[in-house]
């Protein structure tokens, strides 16, 4: 089991720091592992935000003894189930029941060469391995880390599933410094360079690390929380914000799980970090942000945060993003927009802060309200909302936002003739529907909005496209009665990258 990691990474960063023991899973310790006790580490946990965390020990134990070999097995394939570890010909596993992020505990082995075989678990040594991996020799006294990486569904030789092998004996550290070996294991990612301070990614300080390679081990300050940049191609691919790393120890971290994928997915492109006793856990990527200017009497505006400007020229009803942010606590300065790239001298026009920003989690960021609010009016603002939708194949799944300053709480849902069916009740400003988004049939659906409880008394109709297996958020925007920015529903689409926005107005 692994525990998960909270919003600014104190957990991991305490499971590095301390370390906790490993479950045993093995099987009879007649087999090959008898001087080991093969299984899965890890220790069970409360949720949380960035990911999920184990077990991580500050010593290396000592080395194989007599004629033997020691080994641990990683589980860093995102596709494949639970597998049992064996050595070919031997009925016994080396361990049971690793799972997608799972390390098993040290096994010592006699010295020789090996097949290694995974067999979904649970299984006898009857069944069919669903991989078998050429000859891997493990010399006497050796340490070696083995991990399964790759898709268990593919045959395609660039990302099937395979067993990568790695010295994982000690090695000096210099004082005040931490060691990592970095192994690129995500089978959809390209070659990419580490960009260890997120600063420029057209010159990473790890350049070049291919697919299913790692780069042999790099110190890194210790006791210091970095911002580091995964690059490809000179631009950047996404960016973690790692915690603390522990004086004097030594950690594999794994970029494993597929780009793909939305980064809260548990297949989603992530960082496995492992310690001396097993795995500490999945590192998420840094929140990403996308913004929409929904200011009824703002002009076009500029954006900065931490003294940069991070947008340029927002114009009403356009969207913005994605910009990935560090884990946690934002805070924005909006100013009308001027000529260059750098922020104003002058105070901003509205300033916000975006706070509890999740690893692993997509936001929608809305500017709206009134610089100047009229009698009943909302004043600027920002309205923040994670993606939570749930997928759905079938329909397309709509989160809806009241964004319109000026409009009174109200009843949204599909119409007939005169008369709207609220399938949202007394959705105030400022407010949502679930996060999981409403399942709307496909492929147009007329929604009607109404003030609370009067359904006969339509404020506007719009005919919403609903093609199956999008998510949208669909916004409440501009105000009613204005003459050039009038009440519409801002559809934004998060299904592609980046997202998209598109108006539909009263008909």
């Amino acid at each position: 089991m692994k525990k998960s990691i909270g919003l600014s990474c104190v957990a991991l960063a305490a499971a590095i720091s301390v370390g906790c023991g490993a479950s045993d899973r093995s099987g009879d310790p007649s087999g090959p592992g008898a001087g080991g006790g093969g299984g899965s580490s890890g220790s069970s946990g409360s949720s949380g935000g960035g990911g999920s965390s184990g077990s991580s020990g500050a010593t290396t134990p000592p080395g194989p003894a007599g004629d033997n070999a020691r080994i641990r097995v990683v589980h860093a394939s995102s596709d494949a189930p639970a597998v049992d570890i064996y050595a070919a010909g031997v009925a016994t596993p080396l361990a049971r029941g690793l799972s997608y992020g799972d390390t098993s505990a040290y096994l010592d082995v006699p010295a020789a060469t090996y097949q290694i075989e995974l067999r979904v678990s649970p299984s006898t040594a009857s069944d069919l391995p669903v991989f078998v991996s050429p000859p891997i020799t493990l010399v006497k006294g050796s340490i070696q880390m083995i991990a399964a990486a790759g898709l268990a569904g593919s045959k395609t030789a660039g990302d099937k599933l395979r067993l990568l092998a790695f010295d994982d004996g000690p090695a000096p550290i210099g004082l005040g410094k931490a060691r990592l070996r970095i192994v690129h294991a995500s089978a959809d990612a390209p070659t990419v360079g580490i960009d260890v301070a997120n600063d420029d990614p057209s010159k990473p300080e790890l350049p070049g690390l291919a697919r299913f390679a790692d780069q042999g081990g790099v110190e890194l300050p210790a006791d210091t929380e970095l911002q580091v940049g995964i690059d490809a191609g000179g631009s950047r691919v996404t960016a973690f914000s790692v915690p603390k790393l522990p004086n004097g120890q030594a950690l594999t971290v794994f970029a494993t799980g597929l780009v793909s994928k939305l980064p809260r997915d548990a297949a989603g492109f992530a960082l496995l970090v492992v310690g001396p006793n097993g795995t500490v856990g999945f590192l998420k990527q840094n929140p990403i942000v996308y913004a929409l200017h929904a200011g009824v009497d703002a002009p076009e505006v500029d954006v900065c945060a931490g003294g940069a400007r991070i947008i340029d020229d927002l114009a009403f009803g356009k969207i913005a993003g994605p910009l990935q942010v560090p884990v946690g606590d934002v805070k924005l300065d909006i100013f009308a927009h001027s000529a260059g790239a750098g922020c104003p001298t002058t105070p901003p026009a509205a300033s916000a802060k975006l706070t509890g920003l999740t690893a692993g989690e997509r936001y929608l960021a809305i500017a709206t309200g009134y610089l100047a609010p009229p009698s009943g009016g909302q004043p600027f603002g920002v309205l923040a909302f994670s993606d939570g939708f749930t997928a759905d194949a079938a329909a397309t799944r709509a989160r809806v936002i009241h964004a319109s300053p000026n409009a009174p709480t109200v009843d949204v849902g599909p119409f007939a003739g005169s008369t709207v069916t609220p399938a949202v009740r007394a959705l105030a400003f400022g407010k949502s529907s679930d996060a999981a988004g409403l399942a709307l049939p496909p492929p147009m659906l007329d929604l009607g909005i109404t003030p609370a409880d009067e359904n006969t008394t339509i404020v506007g109709k719009y005919g919403v496209p609903t093609p199956a297996g999008t998510r949208a958020f669909v916004v409440a925007a501009g105000a009613l009665g204005h003459g050039t920015r009038p009440l519409r529903l801002a559809v934004i689409d998060t299904s592609p990258t980046p997202w998209t926005v598109s108006h539909v107005f009263s008909h």
